[in-house]
């Protein structure tokens, strides 16, 4: 059977996924059976069952040896049988550590895969939706070499600088290739914005990887409209754009004077309140495709303000170890997303989660629908068996093929008295609280937590950056509806938090701090001052760094604590 397949093969990928994942097994260990790593278990063989048997599982702490080896200049064949091109960086914002994973030519071909298998799957359910161009926020960064010479950089960053995108059909974004290459973050946004705008009336989608970024163009759009209408207004890009090939580019597209659609963003920016202006500057947009599920849920509400409620379409679900499917029903609510795994990408395992001692590893086709487990990936360029972490819920079958909902991060949990309250915890809570905030005139746009356990009892304390709906950006904390926020998220909560919080009284008074305009774009240049990527950067839910907490720390403007306990029934 091959291996290869084009987009439109989806039904035969997803009816015959058993037979495909022992093909990718078997081509993997063909490839792959003689390097050191593996020679260690399987001593030449190409088995799976001696392979289930024999390869453990492992951490990013088990392999790390062998890949900073090969990073260092030693042959590939540690690891893997086919020449290890690159290395892929992880953001560093979950485990508080930047990781480098061993990539080869089919890491970009599996990209390209699913990019265009999502753009197909989204064409059959958005009328004319490749009638138009896309406005797509999407910036490569600095490329590191390591003592090997191998590159180093993030997924996306490779992608957009491949042979593959280079040399694709068309382009049907609004901005050329130029903008996206800029790796001057302010520049690539302002001119991205620029372009976009000069192509108003051809905009059907909006794109970014995920919606913490397309919430910060948002906001760069509301603090430089002035200045992007006077671009247009004159036919000239502002003097401060430096990088030449990206400001000859977007001179093109600008083709001199247009004094008329300045005037007409102008009157659109002036409004009062910055609510639809996403439809109002873009009024044929039918779509906003970004990834809001995750850590990113918290950015649902403040894209339903700005888009008039667009339709969110989370595309695809994917890391730095490896592809792994796509969202079949895009057009569903964000809350209800799942990704349907393909069976091509890598050899999928999964380990259940909390099952007693039942931790039998099964395979993709053997999942079973509700039950909560943790991918275990062996992929063409040296991983096998290798746990990335994230905890994944079987929600159904597209044929054959299993679909996933996101959960959380394994590591991403906060306690103060052995309660676990997790990500999806916390994201369940935060969605209750942003429902009072919608009858004031501001709206939460970034949060994290922290377990302060300083105080006696031990308390959350949570860190709100908000904003005012107007545009004149200015708007007054309203301690009742704060309060009453602290107080929705305690009942929100799990039962062992609000049973320690109310009859046992072990956890303090739930906190939360608001901080400065602003400050959550200043952890982001923390964590990547750190080496994280800006291209993949995700706000940590819960902080574990005392320097992060100290970036928070000196930016908070007031405190605000829940009033009354949560109910709890024993």
């Amino acid at each position: 059977m091959k291996l290869r397949f084009d987009p439109k093969d989806v039904e035969e990928l997803t009816s015959n996924v058993k037979q495909i994942q022992d093909n990718v097994l078997e081509e993997i260990l063909k490839e792959n059976a003689n390097t050191e790593y593996l020679q260690r278990f399987l001593q030449g063989a190409t088995d799976k069952e001696l392979f289930k048997k024999n390869v453990p599982v492992v951490t990013y702490e088990d392999v790390e040896p062998y890949i900073d080896r090969v990073a260092n200049g030693e042959p590939s064949d540690l690891i893997s049988g086919e020449p290890i091109t690159a290395f892929i960086r992880s953001t560093g914002t979950s485990g508080g550590k930047v990781k480098i994973f061993p990539a080869n030519n089919k890491y970009i071909e599996d990209m390209a895969f699913v990019f265009a298998l999502r753009s197909f799957i989204i064409s059959k359910h958005v009328h004319d939706a490749e009638q138009g161009k896309r406005m797509a926020f999407h910036n490569t960064l600095r490329i590191y070499n390591t003592p090997s010479g191998l590159p180093a950089a993030s997924s996306l960053t490779f992608f957009l600088t491949s042979d593959i995108f280079k040399n694709r059909p068309s382009n049907f974004n609004t901005s050329p290739d130029e903008v996206t290459l800029c790796p001057i973050d302010r520049q690539n946004v302002y001119c991205h914005l620029l372009c976009g705008l000069v192509c108003r009336d051809e905009v059907v989608c909006m794109i970014s990887s995920f919606a913490c970024f397309l919430v910060r163009a948002i906001i760069f759009l509301e603090n430089n409209w002035r200045e992007l209408c006077s671009n247009i207004r004159s036919g000239y890009v502002s003097e401060w754009i430096t990088d030449l090939s990206c400001r000859d580019a977007v001179s093109i597209i600008l083709g001199g004077p247009n004094p008329k659609l300045a005037d007409l963003i102008e009157q659109g920016c002036s409004h009062k309140s910055w609510e639809g202006i996403v439809t109002r500057i873009w009024p044929k947009t039918k779509f906003i495709q970004t990834i809001v599920t995750g850590s990113m849920a918290q950015y649902i509400p403040i894209l339903d303000f700005y888009s008039n409620k667009l339709p969110l379409i989370s595309p695809s679900y994917g890391s730095s170890e490896t592809m792994f499917g796509v969202n079949m029903n895009p057009l569903c609510r964000p809350q209800d997303v799942s990704y349907t795994f393909m069976p091509n990408l890598s050899y999928f395992e999964f380990l259940p989660v909390d099952e007693g001692d039942n931790n039998e590893i099964v395979d993709l086709v053997n999942v079973k629908l509700g039950c909560f487990y943790e991918p275990l990936i062996t992929n063409y360029s040296g991983l096998h068996r290798y746990k990335m972490g994230d905890i994944l819920q079987v929600t159904g079958f597209y044929n054959s093929a299993p679909q996933f909902k996101f959960v959380r991060r394994k590591n991403m949990v906060i306690s103060i008295q052995l309660e676990a309250t997790s990500e999806d915890d916390i994201s369940k809570a935060l969605t209750q609280a942003t429902r009072v905030l919608e009858s004031s005139d501001s709206m939460l746009m970034g949060f994290t937590f922290w377990p302060d356990i300083s105080t006696d009892p031990g308390h959350y304390v949570m860190y709100w950056e908000m904003k005012s709906k107007n545009n004149n950006g200015l708007f007054e904390l309203d301690s009742k509806v704060l309060v009453e926020c602290c107080c929705v998220v305690e009942e929100s909560l799990n039962r062992l938090y609000r049973m320690n919080r109310r009859k046992l009284r072990l956890i303090g008074a739930l906190e939360i701090r608001v901080v400065q305009q602003g400050t959550f774009d200043s952890l982001m240049d923390f964590f990547i001052s750190l080496g994280a990527s800006i291209a993949q950067y995700k706000t940590p839910s819960c902080i574990n760094s005392s320097e992060a907490l100290a970036v928070l720390e000196n930016r908070v403007l007031a405190r605000f604590f829940s009033d009354k306990c949560p109910p709890f029934d024993s």
